[in-house]
Formats: C-alpha cells, sequence, structure tokens
C-alpha cells in the first residue's frame, strides 16, 4: 500500500529566511530549495511575496495615523445610545424621577 506523504507547515521566520535568501540573488532558487528542503517554486513564492510586501513596512511610522471620518459619528451615537441606556436603567432602580 502507498504511504501518504504528510504536508509540511513552515514557520513564517523560516519562510522569511528563506525568502530573503532568494531575494539576494547570492544562490539560484534550486540550491536555495534543496539546502533547505523546500521546492524551488515555493521559494519563488516566497520571494515574490516579500517583494509585493516589502513597500509597506515602511507605510505609517511617522505622524499620527488617519481616523475614519465616517467611523467617529457612528461610534458616538452608539457611546451615547449606551450611556442613554445606562441612566435610564440606573433611575428605574434607584426609583428617582428625574425629568
Amino acid at each position: 500500500m502507498s504511504e501518504t506523504k504528510k504536508r509540511n507547515v513552515h514557520l513564517p521566520a523560516f519562510k522569511a529566511k528563506v525568502g530573503l535568501e532568494a531575494v539576494r540573488g547570492v544562490m539560484t532558487i534550486n540550491e536555495i530549495g534543496q539546502a533547505h528542503g523546500v521546492h524551488p517554486v515555493q521559494v519563488s513564492q516566497w520571494k515574490k511575496e516579500i517583494q509585493e510586501h516589502a513597500k509597506t513596512l515602511f507605510e505609517g511610522k511617522r505622524g499620527p495615523q488617519p481616523v475614519a471620518a465616517h467611523s467617529a459619528p457612528d461610534r458616538l451615537y452608539s457611546e451615547i445610545g449606551r450611556l442613554k441606556m445606562e441612566l435610564d436603567w440606573l433611575k428605574k432602580k434607584s426609583g428617582i424621577n428625574l425629568p
């Protein structure tokens, strides 16, 4: 009977290490794959992923983070509604009739 091959799960640190070696270009993709026991197509995918997401590493490092203008009023109205419900509940439980 044939044995089923178990799928390897690689940690993100390992993927980054192998992908960065491929980006450096010191060895070929095939050599990197053999050295780490990974298929060359997988090494190419990790290299491509690193290159695509490299530009996002330095975004948003300086200055205040922009706040979405449409979310602030919704958040505030929900907070007002929650506080009003709590106030009504407290008035009911305490027996105080305030306007």
